[in-house]
């Protein structure tokens, strides 16, 4: 079986942007989105600070979440006017030709994806559940990754610091403190944590049940396929968060168990004395520098040290051509520069509109990564800069340490 989109780009389906608001965000407006449009789902959603990429998951936003919310498209047939396709309909109807027989074996779906996250502020301290947690309203768990793309961050926000975590000796009773104290206003929960600078051209790793208040920067987020959550901070930014965006993806029944509730974070991950040393993520070569230049490339792995999420930022050096071969599929996203990736032409744009095609993102299916994808930049001066994430990827360092 095969399907026109895939045959088209020989393996490489070329993606519509698919853009997310949040009820609860004020857009940082460094998604390159036009600025008349980051209200453009209606005001009552809330603004638009998130773009989701080579996704088959639906955002989970309250009753109002249209049908497609979150969904990537494949485009394929007339480049201007394309016929679309769910890029979630492909993986199921293909199957291994998609992601891999590896992949499609231990999950039978592309269990990945990855955002950029654009908030004028900080969010709130919030955590994603463990398994057995999130497995309670017939969800995932969602570990993830964060990156913070130089070309996206010209400015920092209004807070460009993350509280990761709970200090040492923070006690379950202080925790649900804040709980029971939640309707006074500010409920002090992060005065418990412990706020991190970030740095564009860095990240970090966040695991399901981390506590972690994510600053200002615009963020480069590959995740498992999951959209649960709890907001554990009840004011910030001077703004209330409702109980409802606590209990979200808890059990209808337990939604005042303030027991339960305390009992979704990892303590163990939680109160690690060196947060840091843990979770921060420096970007680390592929392979030795000069080596990769001399190829006409540079790679380094910008999300690892985990076995779930990994990713890569590519930069193809002016007026080179490579040939990348990757151990499984990925989401890719052009964040600088302009050429070829395979059949398809590439470019970053400088500016996009709500409902706007685009040539800047792509799915690369497992047999087309594994043969080796050709990626060319034409430039004589700007390189071609290219964010891929990967789902379970071998290749990927397990280890936080060179």
């Amino acid at each position: 079986m095969t399907h026109p989109a895939y045959e088209q780009g020989q393996g490489i389906l070329r993606l519509a942007p698919a853009w997310v608001p949040r009820s609860f965000c004020v857009p940082g407006r460094r998604l390159k989105l036009h600025p008349d449009d980051y209200y453009a789902f209606g005001a009552h959603r809330g603004g638009i600070d998130e773009r989701w990429f080579a996704s088959t998951t639906r955002a989970d936003n309250g009753p109002l979440t249209t049908p497609d919310e979150g969904l990537s498209y494949a485009l394929y047939n007339d480049p201007a006017a394309p016929d679309r396709v769910l890029l979630a309909d492909l993986v199921q109807d293909l199957g291994a030709q998609m992601v891999g027989a590896a992949l499609w074996e231990r999950h039978h779906a592309w269990p990945v994806y990855s955002k950029f996250f654009d908030n004028q502020g900080a969010l709130p301290h919030h955590l994603h559940q463990l398994p057995e947690h999130a497995a309670r309203v017939g969800a995932q768990s969602k570990p993830e990754g964060y990156y913070f793309p130089p070309q996206l961050n010209n400015h920092g926000g209004r807070f460009p610091y993350t509280f990761f975590g709970l200090q040492p000796g923070v006690t379950k009773a202080q925790v649900r403190h804040c709980l029971e104290i939640w309707d006074q206003g500010e409920n002090h929960i992060t005065d418990l944590s412990s706020a991190y600078r970030l740095d564009p051209g860095s990240g970090w790793y966040v695991p399901a049940g981390l506590l972690h208040a994510p600053g200002s920067l615009c963020t480069y987020e590959p995740q498992w396929a999951s959209d649960v959550f709890a907001m554990f901070q009840s004011l910030v930014n001077d703004q209330p968060t409702g109980w409802d965006l606590l209990v979200k993806n808890v059990p209808p029944e337990l939604h005042h168990d303030l027991d339960y509730i305390v009992s979704m974070i990892d303590w163990e991950a939680n109160l690690t004395p060196n947060i840091r040393e843990t979770y921060f993520r420096p970007a680390r070569p592929a392979r030795p520098e000069e080596e990769m230049r001399a190829a006409g490339y540079s790679a380094k792995w910008i999300v690892y040290g985990a076995p779930d999420v990994s990713a890569q930022e590519l930069t193809v050096l002016p007026g080179r051509t490579v040939t990348m071969r990757d151990a499984g599929p990925y989401g890719a996203v052009v964040v600088q520069g302009h050429g070829q990736i395979g059949p398809w032409q590439v470019e970053a744009p400088a500016m996009i509109r709500f409902g706007q095609l685009t040539n800047d993102e792509f799915f690369v299916s497992g047999p087309a990564a594994s043969e080796g994808v050709v990626i060319h930049n034409p430039s004589s001066a700007d390189p071609l800069v290219i964010l891929k994430n990967y789902a379970e990827n071998p290749e990927a360092p397990r280890t936080v340490s060179a």
